[in-house]
């Protein structure tokens, strides 16, 4: 069992991503922008942080750049999820220092699948 953190702002969305991982024996935290997502990461532990791209107060971006300015949690690993798809924005994603990226549309085994070869 591994502790995410899902950081969403489309709350049907994270309802459904975080449902599918907690029946892959995951724990979730769950945060619905970034400011929340910052505040979660500062304040715990996770395996795996997974962030939206665009999100509310701060995006998947800036969090991502503040996370990796902070010596304690620069090595945390983090996957990038995005309706923008495009290579720029995949580009983005990993200048700013995401780990891994995933396009949506997606389906909940893909993530799934995904997680898993990350964490192994």
């Amino acid at each position: 069992m591994a502790r995410l953190l899902l950081a969403e702002d489309e709350e049907v969305l994270r309802m459904l991503v975080s449902d599918t991982l907690e029946d892959d024996g995951h724990e979730i935290d769950e945060a619905s922008d970034g400011e929340e997502a910052l505040n979660k990461i500062m304040a715990h532990d996770y395996d795996l942080i997974v962030l939206d791209y665009m999100m509310p107060v701060f995006t998947g971006l800036e969090v991502i750049e503040k996370v990796r300015a902070i010596p304690e949690k620069k090595h945390s690993r983090i996957l990038m999820l995005s309706a923008k798809s495009q290579v720029s924005d995949q580009r983005a994603a990993m200048e700013a220092g995401a780990d891994y990226f995933m396009a949506k549309p997606f389906s909940p085994i893909q993530l799934s699948e995904k997680i898993e070869e990350i964490l192994k």
